[in-house]
Order: structure tokens, then C-alpha cells, then sequence
């Protein structure tokens, strides 16, 4: 056969674009978090706040986790057409979400520690200056947190959208998700320490500096476990509970005369945000069943962008329904 007649059977392996918007964003994003990473470490330990410091703290693993997305980001695109790559580089932005949430995790513990050290050993605080700073960094996540949403909306493709009916379908960037996941737990532990320094400077209340530093711990590791789980279930390929699954049974199977025609093996997994690769198997009588007739129909989901198609004839087969398990 001609090297030419070969063609329309060779593709790429990039299914997914990358979000080019997401990238810059979370670099901006990154610097911002640095430098008032920066200010509030200095500010915590002048004024002497657990609360601040904790903040501090927390927004310096955010600088390096955002660092993580950003670095994703630009080396999924880097490598994007690396034929080393089977299924394309996508999972690189996803291993860039789950180290964020690792981070993330880490910082709720060191919020924890420092905190109890201040319940058993309280330290005066300078509270009037403490605040200001705290509301200082609440503002400046909450533009972080303005230009990630800005970028989550450029980077969803809303022609990507097929019409079917997915309820536990999550098209969002998990890399963008984790940066912005950052931001807003950064945010929630700026609002809790600012709380907690005006109740210490109104009512003298000290003790709830460290408290509101657990109370922000556990909720930053509640974000950061489902997070964790989020990423972990794209990174080992856990996806045959997904809707998607069971429509390639049906356009396989319904494609031909009731019992002529099962799918016996199939796995499918995500090779970018909102696409699916599938390998299967099909058992059938039909003779004249082809892999291209079966991936006709399952052009009908473009969620689909890449199948390897196996097919059994058992014309010996002559009565009833074939097996499932055939």
C-alpha cells in the first residue's frame, strides 16, 4: 500500500488545547501571592499574630503550589506534540492540581501546630496593626480570585458541549481549580484572622487568634481532600462509573438486530477535559459488523476522540441472545 493511501488513517494524540488564559492568569496570580506572601509573614512576626502568620505561611505554600499550575500549564504545552506522550500531555496540568492539593493539605497541618503552640504559650499581639494587614491580604485575594473566575470563563469552550445529559460530568481546568481552590482558602483564613484579631482587640479575647487558626486548617483540608480526590480519580483512570460508559454500550449494541451484537470489554478513560479515549471489544453475528460501522456510531458522542476497536464474529452462534460474558 502507498505511503499516501495511508493518511486518512494517521492523527495526532492533542486532544486538549490547553487554556492559555488559565496559564497567564495563574502566573499573574502567583507574583501577587509572593510578594503579599511576602508582607504578611513580616507583618505576623512584628506584630506577633498566629492568625497572620498563619495566613503568611499559608500563602507561601500557595505562591509555590500556583508556581506548580503555571508550570503545568506551560509544559503540557511544551511537550503537547511529543510523540512520547501516547495520549498527550493534559495529565500534566492534572499532576500539577494534585500537587497544589498536596501542598494544600500540608500548610492545614502547619496551621494546626503553630496554633496549638499559641494556645499553650499565648504571646501578646499588636492587634490594631495585624488587622490592617489581614484586610490587606483578604483584598488581595479576592483579586486573585477575580482573575482565575476571569480565566475559568474565557477557558470553558462552551461549544464543547454535546447535549447529553451528564450530572457528574466536571468539565472544569482540576490545574485552574486547584489555584483558584488556593486563593479561596487563602481568602477564608484572611476573614478568620481578621475576625480573630478584632475580638481579641475588642473584647480581650486571645485565644480565638490560634482557635480561628484550627478553625481555617480543618477547612482548608476539607478543600484539599476533595480536591486530592478529584485529581486522583483522572490521574489512575478511575472513570467507569461515568455516564459516558454506558452510551458506548448502547450505540454498540443497539446498532444491530436485539442479541446479535455485545460488547464484552471496554475501558475508557479521560485524555483531556471534557473528551474520552475507549478501547472495546465486540462479540457479534453479524458478519457484516466492521470496526469503521462501529465507530460511525460512536461518532455520534464527540466526547469521544480516540477508539481502538476489537471484533469477534461467532456466526456458530445461531440461537438466541449472545452472552455479555461471552
Amino acid at each position: 500500500m502507498p505511503v499516501q493511501d495511508l493518511s486518512k488513517w494517521m492523527h495526532d494524540h492533542v486532544f486538549d488545547t490547553g487554556n492559555d488564559a488559565a496559564e497567564r492568569s495563574t502566573r499573574v496570580v502567583m507574583w501577587i501571592t509572593a510578594a503579599m506572601m511576602v508582607v504578611e509573614i513580616a507583618a505576623g512576626w512584628w506584630f506577633n499574630s498566629m492568625a497572620l502568620l498563619a495566613d503568611g505561611w499559608h500563602m507561601s505554600s500557595h505562591a509555590v503550589a500556583i508556581g506548580l499550575s503555571a508550570m503545568a500549564y506551560a509544559t503540557a504545552r511544551r511537550y503537547a506534540r511529543d510523540p512520547r506522550f501516547a495520549f498527550g500531555t493534559w495529565k500534566i496540568e492534572i499532576l500539577g492540581g494534585f500537587a497544589s492539593a498536596v501542598f494544600l493539605l500540608g500548610v492545614a497541618v502547619m496551621m494546626v501546630v503553630g496554633s496549638v503552640e499559641r494556645i499553650v504559650s499565648p504571646q501578646p499581639i499588636q492587634y490594631r496593626e495585624a488587622i490592617v494587614i489581614a484586610v490587606l491580604g483578604l483584598v488581595v485575594n479576592v483579586v486573585c480570585a477575580l482573575i482565575l473566575g476571569k480565566a475559568h470563563h474565557h477557558g470553558h469552550d462552551p461549544g464543547h458541549d454535546h447535549g447529553h445529559d451528564h450530572p457528574h460530568d466536571h468539565h472544569h481546568d482540576l490545574n485552574l481549580k486547584s489555584a483558584y481552590v488556593h486563593v479561596i482558602a487563602d481568602a477564608a483564613t484572611s476573614v478568620l484572622a481578621i475576625v480573630a484579631l478584632f475580638g481579641g482587640w475588642i473584647y480581650g479575647w486571645s485565644w480565638l487568634d490560634p482557635v480561628m487558626g484550627i478553625v481555617g486548617a480543618a477547612l482548608v483540608a476539607v478543600w484539599a481532600k476533595r480536591l486530592i480526590a478529584d485529581t486522583s480519580k483522572v490521574l489512575l483512570d478511575r472513570e467507569m462509573d461515568h455516564p459516558v460508559v454506558d452510551e458506548i454500550r448502547e450505540v454498540v449494541e443497539t446498532g444491530s438486530d436485539a442479541g446479535d451484537t455485545r460488547v464484552t470489554d471496554l475501558h475508557v478513560w479521560r485524555v483531556g477535559k471534557q473528551v474520552y479515549s475507549c478501547a472495546l471489544t465486540v462479540v457479534t453475528r453479524d458478519a457484516a459488523l466492521t470496526p469503521e460501522i462501529v465507530r460511525k456510531r460512536l461518532s455520534v458522542h464527540e466526547e469521544i476522540v480516540h477508539s481502538t476497536i476489537e471484533i469477534h464474529h461467532c456466526p456458530e452462534a445461531r440461537t438466541g441472545p449472545i452472552s455479555a460474558t461471552a
